[in-house]
């Protein structure tokens, strides 16, 4: 079993315009990134070569917006323990799914 690249819980996850959950997972582990629900329901999963995500310019520095088999979604992670370097699990997230293949936008 090989070990998880990038993990992040208490994760937002919104599909553009309306909110999936406020306390999902973001797990990025075999090639593969998934995106859980805090129950550990799968939302949406993808190999990591088909994943394009990116930091928009217009958002805040903890969300970062991914396409995952064709559907666009908006994460923003550290929302219960806001602080000030709050980019810096949005930094590693990108850093994982580029170390593991996937396209930047």
């Amino acid at each position: 079993m090989a070990e998880t690249e990038f993990s992040a819980t208490d994760v937002r996850i919104e599909r553009w315009a309306r909110s999936l959950t406020r306390a999902g997972q973001v797990i990025v582990k075999d090639g593969r990134l998934a995106l859980l629900t805090s129950n550990g329901r799968e939302i949406d999963s993808a190999p990591v070569t088909s994943v394009r995500a990116g930091k928009r310019w217009f958002l805040a520095a903890d969300s970062a917006v991914a396409r995952i088999n064709g559907v666009r979604y908006r994460l923003t992670m550290g929302q219960r323990n806001r602080r000030p370097g709050g980019a810096a699990p949005v930094r590693r997230f990108l850093e994982a799914l580029r170390g593991a293949g996937g396209r930047r936008t």
